[in-house]
């Protein structure tokens, strides 16, 4: 429907028949109005944002980018800016005034109620990246001792304000978080029985001060479509819905896949960047990968009068080093993955270590044993690596099962290392473990062709 109205849009938009477009527009989804919004002009989604009802307009407006959200509120009129801000929900207002510069946050909040204010400064005050940035205020909160039938009349009178009905929570005179009950047990229940007859207090929530990743990891271990948040005492103080933590998980698995890249994280889409801050934010991991690549040169000049005696053997070096860098990337990719998501941890180090060992061998042997049938059926037809070439096909191929296998362990330690001392293992990317290997497999390569080819051509 979006792809086939979209030129009607356009049309009824240079028209400005803001009646036609309005009678066009009002039976379409919160989501399908974004993708139509996303195909704008700046001044075209204002008029759309315009003729949508204020609560319709602030779900579409919480869905665009935070990019496309600024160019929009620097747009706007003071009356549809306050009307805007305090029809959004407050978890998403949050993040919005959170990316924005600091004085134009504070120009914005003298735009909300007296109440919303509240709610904006508070969840505002909780540090960056912490789950009291996700959680909203609105929320059903009843007493153990409430009978279902009014516990189901004061939903109906309330309901309409809570981010989501699926659960209820019960608190304590103090506020102090009892149990949370699922909507369903609510609705079976006789309308005589009381809620601590449905309570079982069991339940799981999370602290406001909690990194929001760890909301990430509670939601797939409980398999919730909302948590409660509260204090250090205790004390109810919001919720968290999964769309608000799908976005983290998100962003999180983007940083790490940009940092495997070998860039530092885009905190922009990468369509939209500005191109100074692309060219920052690649420009140094480049020039210390360069850094790093210039050691392999040190170590061919190191073993340079090998490399005049045999020839032959610089023809091998991209294939060795090459070899050695993709099986370090592969584990390094594999290591950070499950690191990230929880499947490994720092115990697991020495099962990591042994895995790799068997596999490493496998896949080096396998490389091994197709380097030297090529270089032994080539050597059928000419003479290109001379009479030793059995010796010189032994080496390469003992030399693959060697920086393979040094490649993987690599690759696949250095995430732990990097994690036992604090830092992102996403940081250990698959380029630069591809440098380090580079270097260490040039020692290998020469130094198993001077086992085999000493006497002959060394």
């Amino acid at each position: 429907m979006v792809v086939r109205s979209q030129s009607e849009i356009d049309e009824i938009l240079r028209k400005r028949d803001l009646v036609a477009l309005q009678e066009m527009l009002k039976n379409w989804s919160p989501s399908a109005l974004v993708r139509v919004m996303t195909e704008l002009a700046a001044e075209d989604q204002m008029l759309v944002l315009r003729i949508l009802p204020r609560e319709l307009a602030a779900e579409v407006f919480e869905s665009l980018d935070i990019p496309g959200q600024e160019r929009l509120l620097k747009a706007m009129g003071q009356e549809e800016l306050a009307a805007l801000l305090n029809n959004m929900a407050p978890d998403d207002r949050t993040l919005l005034l959170g990316e924005l510069p600091a004085n134009m946050t504070r120009q914005l909040l003298t735009h909300l109620s007296q109440e919303e204010r509240a709610v904006a400064v508070t969840l505002l005050g909780y540090p960056e990246h912490s789950i009291g940035r996700l959680m909203t205020p609105d929320y059903i909160a009843v007493r153990e001792n409430w009978s279902i039938q009014d516990t189901l009349d004061y939903i109906r009178r309330h309901g309409q304000d809570s981010e989501t009905l699926i659960m209820v929570y019960v608190v304590d005179e103090q506020g102090r978080l009892l149990d949370d009950i699922h909507i369903r047990s609510l609705l079976l229940a006789p309308p005589v029985n009381t809620i601590s007859d449905l309570m079982d207090n069991q339940f799981v929530a999370l602290k406001a001060t909690d990194d929001q990743e760890t909301a990430v990891a509670v939601f797939k271990r409980e398999l919730r479509t909302a948590l409660p948040v509260t204090d250090s005492s205790g004390i109810l103080i919001g919720i968290v819905t999964i769309d608000d933590v799908l976005n983290v998980a998100e962003a999180a698995a983007t940083e790490d896949i940009q940092k495997i890249g070998g860039t530092s994280a885009l905190d922009e889409p990468y369509i939209k960047i500005a191109l100074h801050r692309m060219i920052q934010k690649r420009a140094g991991w480049l020039v210390v990968l360069f850094l790093g690549e210039m050691f392999t040169a040190t170590a061919m000049g190191f073993f340079e009068k090998e490399i005049e005696k045999a020839v032959v053997l610089a023809l091998f070096i991209p294939l060795i080093i090459s070899s050695g860098g993709n099986a370090g990337s592969q584990a390094s990719t594999l290591v950070i993955r499950a690191l990230a998501i929880g499947e490994i941890g720092l115990r697991d180090w020495w099962r990591v270590v042994r895995r790799e060992i068997f596999t490493s061998l496998a896949l080096g042997s396998i490389l091994g044993a197709i380097g030297f049938v090529r270089i032994a059926l080539w050597s059928l037809f000419a003479d290109l690596y001379g009479p030793h070439w059995f010796l010189v096909a032994l080496t390469v191929g003992v030399s693959l099962i060697g920086v393979v296998m040094w490649g993987a362990l690599t690759g696949s330690l250095l995430p732990f290392l990097l994690r036992r001392l604090g830092f992102d293992p996403a940081v250990s990317s698959a380029p630069f473990v591809a440098t380090l290997v580079d270097v260490t497999g040039l020692v290998i390569y020469f130094s198993i062709a001077l086992v085999f080819l000493r006497g002959t051509l060394l």
